[in-house]
């Protein structure tokens, strides 16, 4: 299975590990280390989940035995065969001689599939009900910002918005950094989170964002799939989406399962509403800024501890330890993240 994204890839070994099936299943991706990967290998598993790069040089190297691989499974193979990946991904396709069958699998399709996938008579299965009207649980509004920058128009949402977990959206790095200091020293908590960013940094910024210590993410759209944390209440397009798919796949990031959420886009005063977007859409209009208040800080303070699955620590141990070392009753321990090699506990 190949992922356009880290995250992605361990979000599936994640979920597929919960399913119980008793399969072994080995995540390969880059900033993880390799030798973790290669032991992990040996023995082979049943399936392999993993980042374009780092599975297309397992295969350069010897460590994967491809002759024996009969099913690939692009997943959001619009994201994975854009031309970041595609010569990784033909490579990859290339030395599976013994493929029987490919699936690719996204939310939104890709406008043409390149030539290099080799699909012959492919089938498609479409979940969509042509006739079903959007989501109901997904809310639409926008503001029109008196400045171009929008950074105080951004700020003024938070404030109104509160403590309600948000993942604000930009088309640029540079933007992620350059609003995360504003807001920071504003005295809004938050948490950076793009492709330049470290691995472990990245890391860390979800677990924050996941437990509960930031309430807010600021971040490119690396965050727009495979980023499956629940309760989700607001998405903010403070850039504008290039195109509907981005659009469709950052707002997919609230209103998940039987959850409500909402999309808000800021507007300068020079852009106008993208076509794609409905019109029942509606205008926000917030209070003026002295009457609102910063966000506060949340309740909860993340911890790094350097041990994780591979030094054998599990949950039941974290809170045993915090339990009787820290005296800390149950309710003082909020989300455990038990990594390889880390942990991370909301306290």
């Amino acid at each position: 299975i190949i992922a356009p994204s880290r995250e992605l890839a361990l979000q599936i070994e994640k979920v597929f590990k919960l399913m119980g099936t008793g399969l072994k299943i080995t995540c390969c991706y880059g900033g993880h280390k390799r030798e973790i990967e290669e032991n992990n290998l040996i023995d082979a598993p049943t399936i392999i989940v993993g980042t374009p790069g780092r599975v297309a040089d397992h295969i350069r190297r010897g460590n994967i035995t491809t002759s024996s691989i009969h099913t690939l499974i692009l997943d959001e193979f619009d994201k994975s065969l854009e031309l970041g990946f595609s010569d990784e991904i033909s490579e990859i396709i290339e030395a599976l001689p013994a493929l029987r069958k490919k699936i690719l699998t996204s939310a939104t399709a890709a406008d043409e599939i390149p030539d290099f996938v080799g699909l012959k008579n492919p089938i498609e299965i479409n979940f969509l009900d042509e006739n079903a009207t959007k989501s109901e649980a997904l809310s639409l509004e926008y503001i029109v910002s008196d400045n171009p920058d929008k950074l105080q128009t951004l700020y003024q949402l938070l404030c109104y918005l509160g403590n309600r977990s948000a993942v604000v959206f930009c088309n640029h790095k540079e933007s992620v950094e350059r609003i995360s200091l504003f807001l920071k020293e504003e005295g809004v908590p938050n948490e950076a989170y793009h492709g330049s960013v470290e691995q472990r940094d990245r890391e860390v910024a979800l677990a924050k964002f996941h437990n509960g210590s930031v309430n807010f993410l600021i971040t490119t759209d690396l965050a727009a799939r495979g980023l499956d944390i629940p309760h989700i209440r607001y998405i903010i397009h403070y850039h504008l989406p290039h195109t509907e798919a981005i659009f469709t796949h950052r707002n997919g990031r609230t209103a998940r399962m039987d959850n409500s959420g909402t999309a808000i886009l800021i507007l300068s005063e020079e852009e106008h509403l993208p076509d794609y977007v409905e019109d029942k859409i509606q205008l926000l209009e917030l209070p003026e800024a002295k009457d609102l208040e910063a966000p506060t800080k949340t309740k909860w303070t993340t911890l790094y501890l350097s041990l994780g699955k591979k030094n054998k620590v599990n949950k039941i141990d974290i809170v045993g330890f915090f339990s009787k070392i820290g005296q800390l009753k149950a309710e003082d321990i909020g989300l455990i993240e038990v990594k390889d090699f880390a942990t991370y506990v909301a306290y």
